[in-house]
């Protein structure tokens, strides 16, 4: 039994990818390879995507990779339009992705109250 998913779902598998491929390729972000693409949010029209990333580094390293993002986010759409065959390339807004931070506080927390008890 093959599983059938959404075209939005396979678009945004293939975005995932070659997203990653172009933030590896920019040279005016020094942190790359800090810089990790976690998920990618495609409306079922294929018109917007929200490309969540997280950075592993200090929290310099993250906001010069938040202002790097988003000043480069119309080359990147450019470049997202050369290698994806799409009658129309999805607008492309880069959101940080919290979700290590947070798991790493809840941990943290945890590991006190064990601590305590």
């Amino acid at each position: 039994m093959s599983l059938l998913y959404k075209r939005s779902v396979r678009v945004s598998g293939l975005i995932h990818r070659i997203v990653a491929e172009i933030i590896r390729e920019m040279r005016n972000l020094d942190t790359k390879k800090f810089v990790t693409i976690t998920n990618v949010k495609l409306t079922d029209d294929l018109l917007n995507c929200k490309v969540y990333y997280s950075v592993f580094g200090t929290k310099e390293d993250k906001e010069k990779a938040d202002r790097i993002l988003k000043k480069n986010v119309k080359n990147v759409r450019y470049q997202l339009a050369l290698r994806l065959n799409l009658r129309r390339t999805p607008a492309i807004s880069f959101v940080y992705d919290y979700t290590n931070e947070n798991a790493s506080k809840i941990f943290d927390i945890l590991r006190r109250i064990e601590e305590e008890n």
